[in-house]
C-alpha cells in the first residue's frame, strides 16, 4: 500500500489534534493526510458533508483516525458550535490549519455586491471566527499553533482582488493575533502559495484555464507547485523546531514576486516537484503544460529517485 511520503519524523505530532478546515479537498485534504501520517489527528472541518466523508474515509483506509464537521465557517453562531463539539469530543486542540476559501475570476468593475461579500466572508471572516473560537474555547488556556493559507497578494492580484483584498485582511490578522495572544502560549503564521496546481483548478471556467495553462512560465522556477510542496510548508510551522517563529507570512511561490520582465527566465525544467501526496495529482488540463509529456515527468522522476536532496 501506498503511504504519505513525508520528510518529516513519523511521529513527529503523535497525539496531537489538528482541525483543519477545507479538509475536504485540495490543500485541506493533502495537509490532513500528512498530518496523519505524522501521528495526529486530523479534525476535518467544510461545508460539503460528502467530500469530508471521502477524505476521512481515503485515512481510514490508509490506517489513520479523523473526524469530521460539517460547518459553514461565514457563519460566526455555526463555528462556535462547531468549535465546542471538537473540543468536548477530542479534549483538546493542538493546532489550526485555516485552509478553507474560495473565489471566482473576474475584473473588480464586474464584481457583484453579493460576489464580493461572499468571498470576503470567506476567506477572511470565515479565517476569524474559526480562529477566534479556537483561541477563546482551547488555546487561550492551553496554547498552540495557528497557521493561515492565503496567497501571494503583494503586488496586486488582477481579476482576483476580492480574494486578494481578503487575504491581505488575513495577513493582517495573523500578525495582529499572534501579538494579542502570544502571551498564551499561541503562534500564528500564514502560508502565502503562489500557483498550485490542485484540484480546486477544475472547478474554473475554461477561458480562465486556457490562461493557467500558460501561467506557469511567469514563475521563474517555471512550474506550479504541488499540494505536498504547500502541506510540508504548514507542517514545519506545526513542528517543535518552528516554536520561535510567529508572526510570519512565509511565501512558498517559487519566486514568482521577483519576476521582472526585464529580466525574463530563460524556460528550463531544473526544478524538481516534491510529490509527497500518494493520491495527489495534477489537473488533467494542466498536466502537458505544467509538467510536459509523459516523458518528462518519468525523467523528472528518475532524477529525483538519482540526486535524492
Amino acid at each position: 500500500m501506498r503511504e504519505y511520503q513525508s520528510v518529516f519524523r513519523p511521529d513527529m505530532l503523535k497525539d496531537q489534534v489538528i482541525v483543519i478546515t477545507g479538509g475536504g479537498s485540495g490543500i485541506g485534504r493533502c495537509c490532513a493526510h500528512e498530518v496523519a501520517s505524522l501521528g495526529a489527528k486530523p479534525v476535518l472541518v467544510g461545508r460539503k458533508e460528502e467530500k469530508l466523508k471521502k477524505v476521512a474515509a481515503e485515512l481510514e483506509a490508509d490506517g489513520f483516525a479523523s473526524s469530521w464537521h460539517s460547518c459553514d465557517i461565514r457563519n460566526g453562531e455555526q463555528v462556535a458550535k462547531v468549535v465546542t463539539h471538537i473540543v468536548v469530543e477530542e479534549k483538546r486542540i493542538d493546532a489550526l490549519v485555516n485552509s478553507a476559501g474560495g473565489q471566482f475570476p473576474s475584473p473588480l468593475k464586474d464584481i457583484s455586491d453579493k460576489g464580493w461579500d461572499a468571498v470576503i466572508r470567506n476567506n477572511l471572516y470565515g479565517t476569524f471566527f474559526v480562529s477566534r473560537e479556537v483561541y477563546n474555547q482551547w488555546m487561550c488556556d492551553h496554547g498552540g499553533a495557528v497557521i493561515n493559507v492565503i496567497a501571494a497578494y503583494w503586488f496586486g492580484m488582477p481579476k482576483m482582488g476580492h480574494t486578494g483584498a481578503a487575504r491581505a485582511g488575513v495577513a493582517n490578522f495573523t500578525q495582529t493575533a499572534s501579538l494579542e495572544w502570544a502571551h498564551s502560549g499561541v503562534r500564528l503564521n500564514a502560508i502565502a502559495p503562489g500557483p498550485v496546481a490542485s484540484s480546486g483548478l477544475d472547478t474554473y471556467p475554461e477561458a480562465f484555464k486556457a490562461r493557467m495553462k500558460k501561467r506557469y512560465r511567469d514563475v521563474p522556477l517555471k512550474r506550479f507547485a504541488t499540494e505536498s510542496e504547500i502541506s510540508a510548508a504548514i507542517v514545519f510551522l506545526l513542528c517543535p523546531a518552528a516554536n520561535y517563529i510567529t508572526g510570519q507570512i512565509i511565501g512558498v511561490d517559487g519566486g514568482l514576486p521577483l519576476e521582472k520582465s526585464m529580466w525574463p527566465v530563460p524556460d528550463h525544467r531544473k526544478s524538481t516537484a516534491y510529490e509527497g501526496f500518494h493520491l495527489d495529482g495534477v489537473p488533467e488540463f494542466l498536466r502537458e503544460a505544467y509538467i510536459g509529456s509523459d516523458e518528462d515527468l518519468a525523467d523528472l522522476k528518475k532524477q529525483s529517485e538519482e540526486n535524492p536532496s
